[in-house]
């Protein structure tokens, strides 16, 4: 399944809803009908196209109606919190902030890790120059002091042409957007202004497509489909690492880095408790969203992921497994461990890790030391990192 009519033709016709109707009583609720059948769900742009191809499978053998409205993670959390939706999208996790917003409104969630998503940097596929970039070069860019200041390609790497940079980004109330400042300048929202931002990823895409001196950044399966109009920037981690390309399998095994980052639903628990629609929704989520996800263009988690998430939903376990905010580098394996324990992250890639397996078997087909001693690399860091997380919880 591809993703679908632009986001902006969909809002056009109506087709996506603005998800915060308000009941009799003029309050934000669950649903405009008395058995909660609309399950209004809002949030990421990234997370979208994974929330239409679930509600569109779900809705084919359910009486539910399910409505979707698209304001960034940052603006679905408002409504969220609010209690305008019982479902929201993120592209992060829970910013502390957020916490505490809902907690003073009265709402518990319950936090679901969907799939994996890498942030992709993009640029026009005439651009001869900029194939490869390091993280300090698009910190050079990107940082706040850039602003008014780093204009030119020239500026950024000697040799690169004396042209002006275009820069397209999400807008500031975007996870993607939270992520990718954390990762490259930092903080989040740590940012120059002066780019042209957009919570429409198509825009995005539209912006960087039409000028050989563009730039943007946005999620792997939005570039996935544009793939034939754009160019993914291969990363350095630093000067001298290995320059890598954004795909389903560095993403999956972690080598995609500092970009790899997991994606969420955030589920109110009172709807989840008392609205059956909504909880066979999220079963359905649970239990059949390994395929959809990987049919729209994102990398799924390893099946005992959405098993462990399940559980979750199932005994309306509430809070956060992560201190809030973007957390840069994590894997799918430390995703586990969160959610899980070590025991998990131990066993899912070698019984579930589709991903991760089909990666490691390359690497194994070509029998190279190079990949061998790079995995190996890979797990010691991801292995320290989580070791640390654990810490410092």
């Amino acid at each position: 399944m591809k993703l679908k009519t632009l986001l902006t033709l969909l809002l056009a016709a109506g087709l996506i809803t603005a998800a915060g109707c308000k009941n009799d009583n003029g309050e934000g609720g669950e649903a405009a009908s008395d058995d909660g059948s609309i399950i209004k769900v809002d949030g990421s742009s990234t997370v979208y196209p994974i929330q239409e191809a679930m509600a569109e499978e779900f809705q084919k053998n359910s009486d539910a109606r399910v409505t979707i409205g698209v304001s960034g993670t940052g603006g679905g959390f408002q409504k969220f919190c609010n209690k305008e939706t019982v479902l929201t999208g993120a592209s992060r996790p829970v910013k502390q902030s957020e916490i505490e917003k809902c907690k003073k409104a009265g709402v518990e969630f319950v936090e679901l890790p969907v799939a994996y998503d890498g942030i992709t940097v993009i640029i026009h596929p005439d651009n001869d120059w900029a194939d490869t970039m390091t993280v300090d070069e698009l910190n050079t860019i990107w940082g706040p002091e850039a602003q008014g200041k780093i204009t030119k390609w020239s500026q950024v790497r000697d040799g690169w042409p004396d042209q002006d940079i275009q820069l397209f980004a999400p807008g500031t109330a975007s996870g993607t957007f939270d992520y990718f400042t954390q990762a490259i300048n930092g903080e989040e929202q740590a940012s120059r202004g002066d780019f042209s931002p957009s919570e429409d990823d198509h825009v995005i895409v539209t912006g960087v497509s039409r000028s050989k001196n563009a730039l943007g950044f946005l999620g792997y399966a939005y570039y996935d489909e544009n793939r034939d109009k754009l160019k993914a920037v291969e990363i350095k981690a630093s000067d001298d690492a290995k320059a890598v390309a954004p795909s389903m399998e560095t993403i999956a095994n972690g080598t995609y880095t500092p970009l790899s980052r997991p994606l969420f639903i955030y589920v109110r628990k009172d709807a989840l408790e008392n609205n059956k629609h909504l909880k066979d929704f999220i079963d359905f989520y649970m239990t059949k969203g390994s395929k959809l996800v990987k049919e729209v263009g994102f990398i799924p988690l390893p099946e005992k992921a959405y098993t462990l998430a399940k559980e979750r939903a199932d005994s309306l376990t509430t809070g956060t497994v992560f201190t809030g905010g973007s957390k840069v580098g994590v894997t799918v394996e430390e995703l586990l461990k969160a959610e899980g324990g070590d025991e998990a992250a131990e066993a899912a890639p070698a019984e579930d890790g589709e991903a991760k397996a089909e990666a490691d078997g390359k690497n194994a087909a070509e029998g190279t030391k190079a990949a061998a001693e790079e995995n190996a690399e890979a797990g010691d860091k991801a292995e320290k990192a989580a070791k640390a997380e654990e810490a410092a919880e």
